[in-house]
């Protein structure tokens, strides 16, 4: 059902990417049908892949390398264009690698491909909670027609678990924002996450032990990541952004991940490589404390 992949995430060594003893398997889903603005996603997986081959596989924070877990990389599942067939194809894909005891982690792609994610998580963890860290609340129930568009990716969620917390928000509708107070949702804005406003601690403690992480990269600040398709300013820096996806890590047991809208710009070296960087930072803390430092 699934392949190697021939440019793995990171380029690492036979041994350290062999799929039956990877602990660690990075899905490559080169989507774009539910954008709204800039395009360029579907080239992004390429681009985070070949970018990945120039990290070091050490952490200078850690003291190891989050590789020796073993990180596998499969070929991108052949997607449908229509948005059904396509989250059918996620969904088979994930479930089929969590089923062989995989820590999953998938790389869009548009935010539109997480909930065929999100649904295979939730079929084997069934007390799953959401963490969302995004410039856009994305819940609408449709925009400009389309239930699967990317701006709709957290409302499809929900249909999915009441148990989903957002952050770094600095973009949504007056119909949002209602939804947000009316339903009482854990959605951190970005001035209230600087300015202290928000509990984020007590709404990360109120979510379920297992819980899926899903990054949207326009979240980070446009001087870590200048390339998405609907740019915001003011996003995370990036060391707030590990500061932030560490206490995740450290607080509750993340099961999976997916990073999406990377939208690929010529001459753009730096995003892709800080997404790839961003990826192998998660995979180091989910590993951390069952890693040996190297030095």
């Amino acid at each position: 059902m699934v392949n190697p992949h021939p440019t793995p995430f990171l380029s690492p060594p036979p041994g350290l990417r062999d799929l039956e003893r990877a602990r660690v398997v990075i899905v490559p889903v080169p989507y774009e049908g539910g954008i709204s603005y800039g395009a360029g996603t579907s080239g992004a997986p390429r681009a985070i892949l070949e970018a990945s081959g120039q990290l070091e596989f050490y952490d200078e924070v850690l003291g190891a390398e989050p590789v020796q877990v073993g990180i596998a990389t499969v070929e991108a599942p052949p997607v449908p264009s229509d948005p059904k067939g396509m989250l059918r194809k996620v969904f088979a894909v994930v479930t089929h690698l969590l089923e062989r005891d995989k820590f999953v982690g998938v790389m869009g792609g548009d935010h539109s491909i997480t909930s065929g994610t999100v649904r295979a998580f939730k079929k084997r963890y069934p007390d799953l909670g959401v963490i969302q860290l995004d410039a856009h609340a994305d819940l609408r129930e449709t925009y400009r027609g389309s239930p699967f568009s990317h701006a709709c990716a957290m409302a499809r969620i929900r249909e999915m678990t009441p148990s989903t917390f957002q952050v770094g928000i600095r973009s949504l509708s007056a119909d949002e924002a209602r939804r947000v107070h009316r339903e009482n949702l854990a959605l951190c804005t970005m001035e209230q996450w600087r300015s202290g406003a928000f509990d984020w601690k007590g709404a990360l403690a109120g979510l379920p032990e297992k819980v899926f992480v899903t990054v949207d990269v326009d979240v980070l600040d446009w001087s870590v990541v200048s390339g998405t398709g609907t740019p915001e300013p003011g996003g995370f820096l990036w060391d707030e952004a590990l500061f932030l996806l560490k206490s995740i890590f450290d607080a509750k047991e993340v099961v999976g991940f997916d990073v999406v809208e990377l939208s690929c710009r010529p001459g753009d070296l730096n995003s892709p490589f800080a997404v790839a960087k961003l990826i192998y930072k998660m995979i180091g803390f989910k590993f951390a404390r069952q890693l040996s430092r190297t030095v």
